[in-house]
């Protein structure tokens, strides 16, 4: 399988608001940047969106290491909360039910085909590939005019 490295971000003005979301792959040195928007959204809806449409930028099967600042996003995979979801028919703890469920589920079947790694980074710090990409996902938002 190759491998592949991708960071995520997703940025919103306003929550909701206009969001705009990134994607930075890496392969074998050659890099690709995705982003994109939305014109009424949330920040977690942005993060989702950049961690989906980076993994269906694949071609083929991978190997892929996922960063994003999103504990909402690496938490749910480190810690299975999907597996509590589904057994619950897509209801949270509290018994409401699971918001982003069409994100996740296209997150869940995209990791069915690509062996997926989720690492959490700290946002806004020293990771360059973090940072650019927050400024890729900030720049992706549309702007009133």
């Amino acid at each position: 399988m190759k491998e592949v490295t991708i960071y995520t971000d997703g940025a919103c003005s306003g929550n909701p608001g206009p969001g705009g979301w990134a994607a930075i792959l890496l392969y074998k040195g050659q890099r690709k940047e995705l982003w994109g928007s939305s014109a009424h959204t949330t920040n977690q809806r942005m993060e989702l969106t950049a961690a989906v449409e980076a993994l269906r930028a694949l071609k083929e099967p991978c190997r892929v290491t996922l960063y994003s600042d999103s504990a909402y996003l690496v938490n749910c995979f480190r810690q299975r909360w999907f597996e509590r979801w589904q057994q619950n028919g897509w209801k949270n703890s509290k018994g409401e039910p699971v918001e982003n469920r069409d994100l996740w589920e296209a997150l869940l079947a995209l990791t069915r085909q690509h062996d997926v790694t989720f690492v959490k980074v700290k946002g806004h710090a020293d990771d360059p590939l973090n940072n650019r990409c927050d400024a890729l996902a900030v720049a992706a938002i549309p702007r009133k005019r």
